[in-house]
């Protein structure tokens, strides 16, 4: 009788246990709702997510959390949609203005996508001079490079960049290779150009930026010693041509997160059995 009774004592303690798990789960999925209601889609998710891992067998309060997660995610991309329809044309007429001080450049042979220069930065203007050059191409990628010119090669790898206020600034290491590090000789003239890419120039391009009325040495580094300043005209261009690649930049990232939303709609419009345009 005594281990009957006990069994009895267990399983009623069980069933207590199994009809407040249910009862939490069910709270919690409600709290979730309330949030999403209102607008509060991060925190509705952390709710969800919290009753996928305190609540692994309350399965029907599971598949409705699925359900609300879902709806959720439609929300959020929704959102994402309006946001970049709003604000996406300002920043493409942003980029008509800035366009106007620059040159499109693009090898329809070798390159897929096209390059900005500033005008007074084309290759044909300045010729026969050291200088810093500065681009970006239509996803907002920015680069540097340091152009010399002389009747003795310099083999230059890197340029070390100073202001004043002890402000110093450095690019990586680009070996020769005769790409993004290139050299010829011409009528007895060295030019050597050096390109600096993504976070090779980043430090660097920077620096300019953010001194753009200071006076800026250039060291050419990696072969011999050669030294520059940089002209007003080229950090004007380098300002310029930052300020065109983050709109581009932005441009580039909203056409993507509206892709990316559009996909997910029609993804969870499936799943969810009412297809969103």
């Amino acid at each position: 009788m005594r281990i009957i009774a006990t069994f009895i004592i267990l399983a009623g303690i069980i069933l207590s246990s199994c009809g407040n798990q249910e009862k939490e789960a069910k709270a919690r999925l409600q709290k979730a709702r309330d949030m999403y209601a209102a607008n509060e889609f991060f925190a509705a998710k952390s709710e969800i997510d919290s009753i996928r891992i305190l609540y692994p067998k309350e399965f029907k309060v599971l598949k409705e959390s699925l359900t609300l997660m879902r709806e959720v995610e439609i929300k959020e991309a929704e959102r994402t949609l309006a946001y970049c329809d709003s604000l996406l044309p300002i920043r493409i007429a942003e980029i008509e203005t800035l366009r106007k001080d620059f040159v499109y450049e693009k090898d329809s042979v070798y390159e897929e996508i096209g390059t900005f220069i500033w005008k007074q930065q084309t290759i044909e203007r300045n010729i026969n001079r050291c200088y810093i050059r500065s681009g970006v191409n239509e996803k907002g990628e920015m680069y540097l490079a340091s152009v010399y010119y002389g009747a003795n090669p310099i083999n230059h790898t890197s340029i070390k960049l100073s202001a004043p206020g002890e402000l110093f600034a450095e690019t990586a290491s680009i070996p020769y290779d005769g790409g993004v590090n290139y050299r010829f000789k011409d009528e007895g003239f060295t030019t050597e150009v050096v390109t600096y890419k993504g976070e090779a120039g980043l430090d660097a391009i920077n620096l300019i930026y953010n001194n753009e009325k200071e006076r800026i040495k250039v060291e050419y580094t990696g072969g011999k010693p050669y030294i520059i300043y940089i002209a007003d005209a080229d950090k004007k261009a380098l300002v310029a041509t930052f300020n065109l690649g983050t709109v581009l930049s932005d441009v580039n990232r909203m056409t993507l997160e509206m892709n990316k939303a559009q996909k997910r709609l029609e993804y969870l419009g499936a799943k969810l059995g009412t297809p969103v345009e």
